[in-house]
């Protein structure tokens, strides 16, 4: 009998995942908050979960299939993250930059409170499948 990880952390794996590639987006914009006309940007979760959910009901890529055998396969073909999207700012500036720092900030904080809540589920169900295998 094997065990699979896939069922055994559900989704906290991914969203560990999201977390941390959220966090490099954000500390981007915090980097580039004086940068002329750069604009922030942002991952959606919900948009991130929904592509996942298709990805995994359809195989392969969200509605994607090949028809025709002169067609590319998706695989070869890299497509940009859906989730990702522009901020849109709250009010404009002279350079044209879309960062507001302290929104920026606030999301960071958010977004490492969120991956340490996940990471503390996901050390929870390891734990958890360590004294299963330890038959405790």
């Amino acid at each position: 009998m094997s065990i699979s990880f896939d069922k055994a952390l559900g989704i906290h794996e991914k969203a560990l995942g999201f977390r941390a590639q959220r966090a490099e987006v954000l500390a981007n914009n915090i980097a580039n908050a004086d940068t002329p006309n750069y604009k922030a940007w942002d991952l959606e979760f919900g948009s991130v979960l929904a592509a996942q959910a298709a990805k995994s009901q359809s195989g392969g890529f969200a509605g994607a299939s090949l028809t025709h055998e002169k067609h590319i396969s998706i695989d070869t073909v890299e497509i940009a993250d859906p989730s990702l999207r522009f901020r849109t700012p709250h009010h404009a500036s002279l350079d044209q930059n879309t960062v507001d720092m302290q929104i920026e900030q606030s999301n960071y904080a958010q977004n490492a409170i969120d991956f340490q809540a996940s990471f503390t589920l996901l050390n929870s169900k390891f734990k958890g499948l360590m004294s299963a295998l330890r038959g405790e």
